[in-house]
This record gives C-alpha cells, sequence and structure tokens, in this order.
C-alpha cells in the first residue's frame, strides 16, 4: 500500500473512532434527559422486594463502609482491577432514577446500562439473566421508594485492556450465553427454589465455581471452588466437596441461618453473606437452599476421624504455645471465643489454602446475627517461618482433619507474600 494509501486508510479510522465516541456521548446525553421514574407500589409489594434484594445481596456490592444505603462506592477487587459497586438509589443523574422497568430488567439481565454502556460483570448479570420479570420489577419498586442519594460513582481502576468497555462485547458474545449447569442433582420443588435461589438470586457460582483466564465461569465445574477472587478462597460447596468435609442438611441449613455451626463459622466474605442474605430468609428458603446444594440425594457425609499426630512434635509444641489457650488442649474450642477444630471444615478440606491465611493473617472479631460472637485470633506471620506453618497446619490437618498429605513450605512462602 502506498504512503497517500496508509494516510487515507488512518484518516477513516480516525473517523470511525470520533463517530463512534461522538454517539457514545449523544446516548449517554440523551440517556440522561429522560423522564425521572415514579413507582407505586404495595406494602406486600415492597416487602416482597425487600426479602428478594436481601436473597440476591445487593448491599454488599452497593453500600459502602459508613455509605448510605445502596449509594455505590464499595470497592470490588479482582484479578484485572478493582470495580466499584454503583449507585442504584432512585437518584435521576447517578442512581436508577431515570430507570424504566424494562431498563432496569434489561440492566440486570444483559448488563447494558440505560445509556448503553457495558457493564462489567462483577455486577453478575451472568447469573442474574434468570431471573423473572416479576422479581426484577418488584426488587426495582423497593429501591424507588428508598431515599435519592446524590453521590457520584467512583471511577474503576482496571488494568489494560479490561478498562475498555467495548471488548465486554466480544466476553458477553462468548461467554454471558452459556447456560448453567446444575451443581447437583434433583427435580423436587424445594431443589427448583434452591436452585433459583442459589444460582440466580444468591448468584453464588461467582465466587465458587473456577475460572478460566478470561475471567468467565467455568460451567464444567459448578461450585467447585475458586481461590483466585480474594485473599480467601471460595471453597467447593458441590455436593461431593460438602460431603466430603461432613456436611449434612441440618449443619448446613444452620450455618446459612446464623454462620455457626458444628463444622465452620463463617468469616471473610461469607461472613458478609450470612449478616446481610441468607440469616434474613425464611426457613422454607433456607431448607430450599440446602436441598439444592446437597441433591434430592444427598451424599452421605464422610466422618472426619482424628489421626494419629506425631507426639511431641514442634508443631504440636507450637499449637500449645500459640492456639491453645483459646482451642483448647485437643482442639474443643470455646464457644463465642474460639472455634472447635475437631473435625474443622478447613481442615478437612483437600486445599489448605484457608487454613494456611488464618494461620498468617489471624482473624477480625466476629459479629454473626443475633446474640453470637467469636473474639478475634492473632496472626503469626511474624513468629513462625514458612516451614513452622506449613508443620502446624500439616499437623492440624492430620489431627483434626482427616488429612494425611504434608503441606510444603513453598505453598506457604506463596500465600505469605500476597496481600
Amino acid at each position: 500500500m502506498t504512503r497517500v494509501g496508509w494516510k487515507r486508510l488512518l484518516a477513516w479510522l480516525m473517523l470511525l473512532v470520533l463517530a463512534w465516541l461522538l454517539i457514545g456521548w449523544i446516548s449517554r446525553w440523551w440517556a440522561n434527559r429522560g423522564a425521572v421514574q415514579r413507582v407505586e407500589a404495595t406494602a406486600a409489594q415492597l416487602e416482597h422486594g425487600r426479602y428478594l434484594l436481601d436473597a440476591a445481596d445487593c448491599a454488599a456490592c452497593h453500600t459502602a463502609a459508613g455509605g448510605a444505603p445502596f449509594a455505590g462506592g464499595v470497592p470490588l477487587h479482582s484479578p484485572f482491577g478493582t470495580i466499584h459497586g454503583t449507585n442504584i438509589t432512585p437518584d435521576p443523574e447517578h442512581g436508577i432514577g431515570r430507570y424504566s422497568s424494562d431498563d432496569f430488567f434489561h440492566a440486570l439481565t444483559q448488563g447494558e446500562a440505560r445509556d448503553g454502556h457495558q457493564l462489567y460483570p462483577a455486577m453478575p448479570y451472568v447469573s442474574y439473566k434468570t431471573i423473572t420479570r416479576e422479581d426484577s420489577d418488584a426488587i426495582r419498586a423497593y429501591l424507588m421508594q428508598q431515599p435519592a442519594v446524590k453521590q457520584a460513582n467512583p471511577n474503576n481502576d482496571l488494568h489494560f485492556p479490561a478498562n475498555i468497555r467495548t471488548g465486554l462485547h466480544a466476553w458477553n458474545l462468548l461467554f454471558a450465553g452459556a447456560d448453567a449447569r446444575s451443581a447437583s442433582q434433583g427435580a423436587s420443588p424445594a431443589w427448583q427454589r434452591g436452585r433459583y435461589l442459589v444460582e440466580t438470586l444468591g448468584h453464588c457460582g461467582e465466587c465458587h465455581s473456577p475460572r478460566g483466564a478470561l475471567g468467565q465461569i467455568n460451567r464444567d465445574r459448578p461450585l467447585a471452588g475458586n481461590s483466585e477472587l480474594g485473599r480467601f478462597a471460595a471453597p467447593d460447596i458441590s455436593p461431593q466437596g460438602l460431603a466430603a468435609r461432613g456436611w449434612d442438611a441440618a449443619t448446613l441449613q444452620r450455618y446459612l441461618a446464623t454462620g455457626v455451626s458444628s463444622r465452620a463459622v463463617a468469616s471473610d466474605e461469607m461472613l458478609q453473606v450470612v449478616n446481610l442474605s441468607t440469616s434474613r430468609l425464611n426457613a422454607a428458603d433456607l431448607g430450599a437452599m440446602t436441598t439444592y446444594l446437597l441433591g434430592d440425594k444427598p451424599l452421605a457425609p464422610k466422618a472426619t476421624a482424628a489421626l494419629a499426630a506425631t507426639a511431641d512434635a514442634p508443631a504440636q509444641r507450637n499449637y500449645f504455645n500459640l492456639c491453645a489457650g483459646c482451642h483448647g488442649r485437643d482442639g474443643e474450642g470455646v464457644p463465642n471465643v474460639a472455634v472447635s477444630l475437631r473435625g474443622n471444615s478447613s481442615l478437612g478440606d483437600v486445599d489448605p489454602h484457608n487454613l494456611i491465611v488464618v494461620i498468617l493473617d489471624g482473624l477480625p472479631e466476629h459479629d454473626f446475627p443475633g446474640l453470637a460472637r467469636m473474639q478475634d485470633m492473632p496472626g503469626f506471620a511474624a513468629d513462625l517461618d514458612d516451614r513452622q506453618v506449613a508443620e502446624l497446619a500439616t499437623w492440624l490437618r492430620q489431627r483434626h482433619g482427616g488429612q494425611t498429605a504434608a503441606i510444603e513450605a513453598a505453598a506457604v512462602r506463596d500465600l505469605r507474600g500476597k496481600h
């Protein structure tokens, strides 16, 4: 191609980019000129909308710590950078005040804002695509009755090329239309309801399913765990994974309702899920979620037998010196102080990720729904080197988790450096 030909091609490309930018600006300008919406709803409809909002755990991403309800600003960290939860109050400039019911349903299920820009899939529209129109309208009705908060949405901080929203069109074409595969087997009404609560409203797979290199959910391994989204790993909550760690229906339902059970207590982001979502659901829906997670014919939970760990080993001495004062001489724990380690789900997990993180970092004070509490736990990163943490974690898993595999110091070193 001649120099003149290259110049013409470049000129045409620049014109196309300018036209695209102009169309986007006009679209946003026009969208912001739309009528401010008003919604009339009965008390029963508003209560239903509030319940659905809790089931969908919307506050976790749209209400910042110390901020106004649903005014946005929550930083959501991902391997691609930081995305912020947006303002979903009725404010017409920064929130959803101009969204019609069609606009709102389209945003929830297609990931496209009223002005046409693509939403990042941190807003789980890939899961919400199966939400019913009735439920979408009820959620919108409740939100539109809340105080409008004039708070601008923070700018996202994403790495190139994730910061180019146009690329989301290709991402959606590749991944957003894939059908969700059920994590368990069943057909009962409770199983069907549970599937809707877990896979659609609760969007549990967004955290608990593995993801590919482009951030897409691995549909072939639903709820099989994910260790890439945060400091703590989201464990395997498939029927096989739950049964392998000793969970049964009663224990799992109690955990979802209260955050406290004989197998584990909720921590980190799961504690937030319990406090803001599952603890607010009725018993029938919690039972349905449990039915779906375990299946209509649950697998028999594995019994966790304490294994004979080496007596007077350095790891045992470190346990007595650092841990036994709260967790007890043989891991029995103290209610509202420290969890029992006997049969603890994290100790019985094939993946030692979360156990290592807890030993290194400790845990903050836990405030569960109701009156239950758990005191803070100090981290021991400064007291124990990588080998000592690996030995302690191995000893704990052998003694209380039924896991025989030794943890390597390299696994501790990798997690020590990640914050």
